[in-house]
């Protein structure tokens, strides 16, 4: 009931938070939810019914984080079990179905760091607990790995970008010892470069394709922006990163500036070295900035033999310009062809 009077009614939720603990209710039947899904897993699993009721209640909560955006600072306080559940939980296939999509959505409006604790300790962050600080954001990317690897992009447009939108976020508060772990888990690896960035099935080649399908414009530019955050929010580390082709729309169409030398992938005067160096080299190899593959593995262009007709050819039409040129007198020129000749040089073929 509550849940339904979230849309469009002049229900004043406000007074349901002050006066009667809505946060308190909603936090508790979180942590209630929660034991359903101990760490060793000799409890039986929780009913449908039982499953039913949290998604409920976690959507009655992405609700009001919504449309209440004041009372955010309450409801914060379900994001450590919210997490328990999510990475406990057995994962259906294909993956984003409730109650996980549910999980996800609860998780988007909560501040992400505990609001009782300074913002700067780092133990105030549910995301990354103590014991293992990669286990949330692991198995966020799991699920992401797992989504585009099942559905189409017609479907993760709308299935998946609020889990884009909330890996985002949860970069954006990524202690600086968890952050290089997840650029590893969602940026192009050495073994993505021996070919062209984009065509194997890795997740970062995924991502890369997904940012500019044109079926899905929400998650393509979540995903591009996500890229980008990734990089740093840097243009050259992005064009770095995943190649001038897959960067330059998103850089062009946000008004951001295109390294000069990114076409060429080469500096053009001294002051460019740094630019150049930064654009051509990952891990010491040079890459093709263009396309972001290795450029010792790029696939080497077929000499074509000439033909002796053909060479016959090309050498009458050397002779003709070499004799035009020296009827000119502008400069005193002997035509190799006549000069192979007098030397012994030249075979006729008949």
């Amino acid at each position: 009931m509550l849940f339904l009077l979230t849309y469009e009614t002049k229900f004043d939720f406000d007074d349901l938070f002050e006066d009667d603990q809505l946060a308190e209710s909603i936090n508790l039947n979180i942590t209630r939810h929660s034991k359903h899904f101990p760490k060793t897993g000799r409890k039986e699993p929780p009913t449908a019914i039982e499953i039913q009721a949290m998604s409920e209640t976690l959507k009655l909560l992405f609700n009001l984080s919504q449309y209440y955006p004041q009372h955010v600072p309450s409801l914060a306080k379900s994001a450590p079990n919210i997490l328990k559940i999510l990475c406990r939980i057995n994962l259906a296939t294909p993956v984003l179905q409730a109650p996980v999509t549910y999980l996800v959505n609860a998780l988007l409006n909560l501040s992400v760091v505990n609001d009782d604790r300074p913002h700067k300790d780092a133990d105030a962050n549910p995301y990354f607990p103590k014991p293992d600080q990669y286990c949330n954001i692991d198995r966020l990317i799991s699920i992401l790995d797992n989504a585009v690897c099942t559905y189409t992009e017609e479907q993760l447009e709308t299935l998946a970008t609020p889990l884009v939108t909330l890996i985002r976020k949860v970069f954006d508060f990524a202690p600086s010892n968890v952050r290089p772990h997840m650029q590893t888990a969602l940026l192009p690896s050495s073994s993505d470069r021996s070919q062209p960035l984009g065509q194997s099935n890795t997740l970062a080649s995924r991502l890369l394709r997904l940012s500019t399908s044109p079926a899905a414009p929400s998650l393509r530019e979540s995903v591009s922006s996500l890229l980008f955050e990734l990089s740093g929010k840097d243009a050259t580390n992005f064009v770095r990163n995943v190649g001038y082709g897959f960067a330059s729309g998103f850089l062009m169409t946000h008004d951001l500036p295109v390294p000069a030398t990114a076409a060429e992938g080469w500096s053009t005067g001294q002051s460019d070295v740094d630019l150049g160096e930064r654009l051509t080299n990952v891990e010491g190899k040079e890459i093709n900035p263009v396309t972001g593959q290795i450029r010792e593995m790029e696939p080497k262009a077929p000499e074509e033999e000439m033909t002796e007709e053909e060479k016959e050819r090309e050498a009458e039409r050397l002779f003709v310009l070499f004799e035009r040129l020296k009827a000119t007198g502008v400069v005193n020129v002997r035509n190799p062809v006549e000069q192979a000749v007098q030397e012994g040089r030249f075979e006729e073929i008949e």
